[in-house]
């Protein structure tokens, strides 16, 4: 029987796995979040998608983003029914850098040479640990083993396969092609701009009260910068932003951290 210290531990790790939840940019169904109407604006002279179908601009779209070797995302997502909001800058390399707030509480996550590290203030906690069913008794004292450090996981440890694909960008752009048929029957709306950026929308319409509307820049590469589902039981937006910058990530202080494998948790997964 694991003792108190691994259960606490590993609670810990299943409560970080909930709030990473789904691949953020799966674009064509799983985005959520709220945001406005972009204003209609005339189209680039000469339009740079002319002549192609709004399925054939999606497919440009859908290749350009995949072949990005960072980008930042911005928005939110809903885990368990919970809304999330995250900003994240990832890259090819499996390096990554955000901040997560869920019902008040706020997390930041860096990974970077294989090894994750998460700091979460103690509302964060609470809210995740509750979420995991976490006996109460159990959450006073792992909080305060946790908060205003930095909860180092290493490859291997318990839980740490759940937060393998947070800063996998191949991973993530793979969802955008997982199902090519639920990206067919795409219509173009009006042309409009994201951040400045002139982009064409692509619009489809899953059900009477359900739609998503993907913009797709008409400078440069095609890359999606925005994506919102208006309607349904998860209305929301993502952004997608910085394509191809780079994306430091710092190695948080040794004196601020804390290794999983210290509090039980070092058992692989």
């Amino acid at each position: 029987m694991p003792s108190h210290r691994k259960l606490r531990a590993a609670a810990v790790v299943c409560a970080v796995a909930v709030v990473t939840g789904p691949a953020p940019v799966a674009v064509w169904a799983a985005t959520t979040g709220s945001a406005a109407a972009a204003p209609s604006v005339s189209a680039p002279s000469p339009d740079p998608f002319s002549g192609l179908t709004a399925d054939e601009i999606g497919d440009k779209a859908v290749t350009a983003t995949r072949s990005a070797t960072s980008l930042r995302m911005t928005g939110r997502v809903v885990t368990e029914g919970q809304p999330l909001d995250i900003d994240f800058a990832v890259n090819d390399r499996d390096e990554c850098t955000g901040v997560m707030k869920i019902k008040g509480g706020t997390a930041e996550l860096r990974k970077i040479d294989r090894i994750t590290y998460m700091k979460g203030d103690e509302a964060f906690w609470r809210v995740s640990m509750a979420s995991q069913g976490m006996p109460d008794a159990q959450i006073d004292p792992t909080v305060e083993l946790v908060k205003g450090r930095w909860l180092k996981i290493a490859p291997g440890q318990a839980g740490s396969a759940d937060l393998s694909g947070v800063c996998d960008l191949k991973s993530l752009l793979a969802d955008l092609d997982e199902d090519k048929a639920e990206r067919r029957g795409l219509t173009r709306g009006p042309d409009a701009e994201v951040d400045g950026t002139p982009v064409a929308t692509l619009v489809k319409k899953k059900a009477e009260d359900e739609t998503t509307t993907v913009s797709v820049s008409q400078e440069g590469k095609p890359y999606i910068l925005k994506m919102v589902k208006a309607g349904g039981e998860e209305p929301g937006a993502m952004v997608l932003s910085d394509y191809d910058k780079p994306v430091r990530v710092v190695v948080p202080p040794a004196d601020e951290t804390v290794d999983l494998s210290k509090l039980g948790g070092g058992t692989p997964a």
